[in-house]
């Protein structure tokens, strides 16, 4: 079995590399060049978000950066949304994500959130299901007009 991931705050100067990762991961869902378009300027990582101290990144044991997790703000009380957890194609499966959604719980809970939303891309709903999120509805995709994509939540009290 391998090593779990290690987890650090993301760094300024990686913000393009990050978020071609979210780019190659969303890719990876097999979807087309024009949904692809539509949804690049919601995964881009930016340096504020980085200097805010909302993004971390996973590494393996080589040292390279393998998956990304971000907390955003949410509309809601006491909640944080989920803006991106995604993980290297060929890393998928790993633990990469499992290691991801643990940081963004805990990181939550220590910001004094008692719920993590999250809008999933409804090829990942399994993976949250199977990380403990409930779903609780439909909610219109941040990328894609039109598009209805599941809103799920993990209680954190």
């Amino acid at each position: 079995m391998a090593a779990p991931p290690s987890i650090r705050p993301a760094r300024i100067e990686e913000a393009l590399a990050l978020s071609e990762l979210c780019v190659r991961s969303k890719g990876a869902w097999g979807y087309d060049e024009a949904f692809m378009a539509l949804a690049r300027a919601v995964l881009q990582v930016s340096p504020q978000q980085i200097a805010a101290r909302d993004v971390w990144v996973a590494t393996g044991a080589d040292g390279e950066v393998a998956g990304i997790v971000a907390l955003g703000p949410s509309e809601e009380p006491d909640t944080l949304d989920l803006d991106k957890l995604f993980v290297e194609p060929q890393r998928i499966r790993t633990g990469i994500g499992r290691a991801l959604i643990a940081h963004a719980i805990n990181e939550a809970r220590r910001r004094g959130a008692t719920r993590l939303t999250i809008l999933s891309d409804p090829y990942a709903a399994g993976f949250y299901e199977r990380n403990g999120a409930r779903l609780i509805g439909e909610a219109p995709s941040d990328a894609i007009p039109g598009r209805s994509v599941p809103l799920y939540e993990i209680k954190l009290d």
